[in-house]
């Protein structure tokens, strides 16, 4: 067992390698995974309820998506879109990292707009 416990062991990604990355506590760790598994789960037993209907709803269907699409622009302009102006404003100041994130923003949208229009 580590000196001082089991409550001082820790996972660093990246650590053997010389990598500066952050250090995440054992605990962290599994509670994260254990949302990303649930969250994986719950997405299989959602395509599995889908499978089963009998026919297609299709208000329940534009209802559903504009709310999953509601979601998504609220966690791209709220959390990513905040952290990246942070990130980037420190790294390049406050106006060359205001615009490159705005910028990289928009290109964002634009190569998923490209990519829906090129599949089929």
């Amino acid at each position: 067992m580590a000196k001082g416990g089991s409550s001082n062991r820790r996972l660093a990604a990246g650590g053997r390698l010389g990598l500066s990355s952050p250090v995440m506590e054992l605990g962290s760790f599994w509670i994260a995974f254990g949302l990303t598994l649930f969250a994986g789960l719950a997405t299989g037993i959602g395509s599995v309820i889908a499978f089963m209907a009998k026919q297609t709803n299709h208000r329940f269907l534009s209802i559903s998506t504009g709310f999953s699409a509601g979601v998504m622009l609220y966690v791209s302009f709220v959390e990513i879109f905040q952290k990246g102006a942070v990130a980037l404003t420190q790294a390049y100041g406050p106006i060359q990292g205001t615009w490159l994130n705005v910028g990289f923003f928009f290109l964002g949208i634009l190569v998923v707009g490209l990519i829906d229009n090129l599949t089929p």
